[in-house]
């Protein structure tokens, strides 16, 4: 899945150029430069994937949701509802601007389902931060009714779904402001960093200055800037955005063949009694970085997990392993263990996250089993890991091999 499997000459022609010229902060140093500005190039190339009118690149993923939430008007005791299965950072963006997470139901689909949202409102609910899982988006239409008819702030959490979309709109663009990760495991990698996106002006000013102390970035005398907010360092270096913007030049021939190898798996994978797939809104959209196999129960989907390693083969289940994406792995948050007060200490929560309940994304999580999808494939490793994944979910179900 990672872009770095693609890595080689055009990362270490764009990495020189800033070595060469000596300049490794973003902003300013025009005179030693010599014209190389490796972030705005990075952010350029994500504007032309997503069609975002404005793209700002940020030192990682976790920051980019962060000031997403922040330039989008999140704030103390806010009441923002996020999903149990994301990486722990979303949580984390939300606890440290203040705001209070409340924890809903998710689908098949592995995102927030516009019927979990309704079901976790509150007359405080402020915003929406929705996570696009495992490369393929929510359902738009469904959870933009709610969004609509609530009138609630949308921020899209899209670290794992650069240059997803649905319906033909990218994901990131759907709400107030979006992020994606830029970090080793995604589609393409700075290494470290991330990226937020908005089609909205305002929003945008909002998120380059919080990002870099409130520096407004107009003129060019640093240290006679204007500070319209108070902001926090957030800033990529030259360096990573240079590794960003060989990456995400090649994201359009990862997205063909990690589709191809997806499309294959799927294909050859049906033939399995007990096996299905979690729901791609869009199949169109997906970006096809991962492979999820729903099984028929929690535990099956353990044994199948087990005859997997024991194969070689790998897999990840989220529910009981310690994968760090699902709500069952963080006892830190359940119980409150932090360096200092963070808002549910302080203002409460409308939940109990010891004691939460939601059976609904327990029960998916149980039968899910994801694989990350590799563009440098051969048929031949298809076909190999589909033949694999198959035997290995026969003996799980009992199934005597032929």
């Amino acid at each position: 899945m990672p872009g770095t499997e693609l890595f080689g000459s055009e990362e270490r022609k764009e990495i020189l150029d800033v070595v060469d010229n000596g300049v490794l902060f973003r902003y300013g140093h025009d005179q030693q430069r010599n014209g190389i500005w490796k972030t705005r190039e990075f952010e350029a190339e994500v504007c032309k994937i997503t069609g975002a009118k404005y793209a700002h690149a940020l030192s990682s993923g976790s920051a980019a949701v962060a000031v997403a939430l922040a330039a989008s008007g999140i704030g103390t005791g806010d009441e923002v509802i996020v999903p149990p299965f994301t990486f722990i950072a979303t949580i984390e963006a939300v606890l440290f601007l203040g705001a209070i997470p409340v924890f809903a139901e998710i689908d098949e689909s592995l995102c927030l389902s516009a019927e979990g949202i309704k079901k976790a409102l509150t007359s405080k609910t402020k915003a929406i931060c929705l996570v696009h899982m495992c490369g393929a988006m929510a359902d738009m239409d469904a959870v933009m009714q709610v969004v609509n008819e609530h009138d609630l702030v949308l921020v899209e959490d899209a670290g794992q779904a650069f240059a997803a979309s649905y319906k033909g709109k990218a994901a990131g663009l759907f709400g107030k402001a979006g992020s994606f990760s830029f970090d080793f495991f995604k589609i393409a990698t700075a290494g470290e960093g991330g990226v937020f996106v908005t089609n909205d002006e305002a929003t945008y000013k909002i998120a380059d200055a919080y990002s870099d102390h409130g520096h407004n970035h107009e003129g060019n005398n640093r240290g006679m800037e204007q500070h319209p907010v108070l902001g926090f360092n957030y800033r990529i270096s030259e360096l990573h955005a240079a590794v960003g913007l060989a990456q995400t030049r090649k994201v359009p021939q990862i997205l063909k063949a990690n589709r191809e190898h997806k499309k294959l798996l799927c294909e050859i994978l049906l033939e399995t009694d007990g096996i299905s797939f979690a729901r791609v809104a869009d199949p169109e959209g997906d970006s096809a970085t991962f492979l999820n196999l729903l099984l028929p129960d929690t535990e099956t989907a353990k044994r199948t997990v087990e005859h997997l390693n024991k194969a070689g083969i790998g897999g990840f289940n989220y529910w009981y392993t310690n994968m760090y994406h699902f709500i069952n792995q963080w006892d830190h948050l359940k119980e409150m263990r932090t360096a200092s007060k963070l808002p549910v200490e302080l203002l409460g929560s409308p939940q109990d996250y010891a004691k939460l309940e939601l059976p609904k994304s327990q029960e998916v999580m149980g039968r899910l089993i994801s694989f990350g999808i590799r563009c440098t494939w051969t048929d031949v490793d298809v076909r190999m890991l589909a033949a694999g994944i198959s035997g290995c979910v026969k003996l799980a179900m009992g199934v005597p091999a032929l």
